[in-house]
């Protein structure tokens, strides 16, 4: 699992703030109150980058975004937990059982719905 460090997930949290690509100086100014070195910036945006999460263009300076949403980010990892499981349907019936009222509802109307997605 492509696990994140603080400063890598606060920098992607940020990129997912964003709307649009920013450069690494852009970065280092929002993340002012951490006394980042740009350079420090930079290799974190290349190990995002490495990971997967990151992508950048080729003008100069270069500029990045995340390579997806942060609602895929937390898909994904979801998908990749449950393919660890020893059970998937104990775990999903593990998972189902500790959700509150509003998830439940919520999952009932995602699941009736789930054969007009045309992304599955």
């Amino acid at each position: 699992m492509n696990t994140l460090g603080e400063l890598e997930r606060s920098v992607l949290e940020h990129l997912w703030a964003v709307a649009g690509p920013v450069t690494a100086t852009q970065l280092r100014d929002e993340l002012a109150d951490r006394g980042l070195a740009l350079t420090t910036v930079h290799t974190v945006l290349t190990r995002l980058e490495q990971k997967g999460f990151v992508t950048h263009d080729e003008t100069r300076p270069r500029q990045f975004r995340a390579r997806g949403t942060r609602e895929e980010h937390v898909a994904d990892l979801m998908h990749e937990v449950l393919g660890q499981a020893g059970d998937r349907q104990a775990a999903l019936a593990r998972f189902v059982g500790s959700v509150g009222d509003d998830e439940v509802r919520m999952l009932r109307e995602l699941l009736a719905g789930a054969g007009d997605d045309p992304a599955r």
